[in-house]
């Protein structure tokens, strides 16, 4: 009897998890968008300074740690 219920009302959380994920991915390709937007402004105006990295610095191919464990 209450099976029912609980199945509907599972379906409805499941909707309301979904629907708040999509809402942040959303949310967070306008960011990166509008972040691609300024870097280019920053190009188009000619300061380079910042418009790579917020930090100020390219990013490389190179990972900063090595990968497994070196021996002492």
């Amino acid at each position: 009897m209450y099976a029912e219920y609980e199945i509907s009302r599972y379906r409805s959380a499941e909707l309301l998890r979904q629907a708040e994920h999509e809402r942040l991915v959303r949310e967070t390709l306008r960011g990166r968008r509008a972040a691609r937007r300024e870097a280019a402004a920053r190009i188009a105006e000619g300061d380079t300074s910042q418009a790579l990295d917020p930090e100020g610095e390219a990013h490389t191919g190179r990972p900063r740690r090595h990968r497994f464990l070196r021996p002492a």
